[in-house]
């Protein structure tokens, strides 16, 4: 086991751009942000601190924006990398830095148990509509089982896959 302090000190960048995501998402909702930590060896590894959203569908945006954001920016930082150390079998150190920092955000985009805490709070005001709670109800559920498969690497395999098996598969078809 590698304790969980360990493994966000080898990818800050990835807490950093889920912290940033964050704080990007509360400013589109119109939540307020009353502070922010974008990296701390403790847990949780960073954290933003808002208003708590008037409607679900801001808890929503709030909680999944860094799955949003880390999802795109990793592979996009990574691609420029891949190419030349899993085509080409070589790379430089940027190379191999850029790989690094793709795998490390995209590591970091699955939303926190404290993430699914917010929606399920969210889910359960009276303003909440049936249909908001049929959708985001198995939402929440996912996360949970999202958290629960980061004790099997689940969040390292998805960094690895989508920021290097992704844009490998794409040069591989397109070339």
């Amino acid at each position: 086991m590698i304790p969980g302090f360990l493994i966000a000190l080898v990818t800050f960048p990835g807490v950093m751009v889920h912290e940033m995501a964050h704080q990007l998402f509360c400013r589109l909702a119109r939540a307020a942000v009353f502070d922010v930590c974008y990296f701390r060896l403790g847990n949780p590894a960073g954290f933003v601190v808002h208003e708590h959203p008037r409607t679900t569908a801001q808890h929503v945006l709030i909680a999944v924006g860094p799955f949003l954001v880390n999802s795109i920016v990793g592979p996009l930082i990574a691609f420029p990398g891949i190419i030349p150390v899993i085509q080409f079998q070589s790379g430089t150190f940027i190379d191999y830095l850029l790989v690094w920092l793709g795998v490390s955000i995209a590591m970091h985009a699955f939303p926190s148990t404290g993430d699914a805490k917010s929606m399920w709070q969210g889910l359960h005001s009276r303003n909440t509509s049936m249909i908001a709670k049929m959708f985001v109800t198995p939402l929440v559920a996912l996360i949970y089982l999202g958290a629960l498969g980061s004790f099997f690497w689940l969040d390292a395999i998805y960094g690895v896959a989508l920021s290097m098996a992704l844009p490998t598969l794409l040069v591989h078809f397109l070339a």
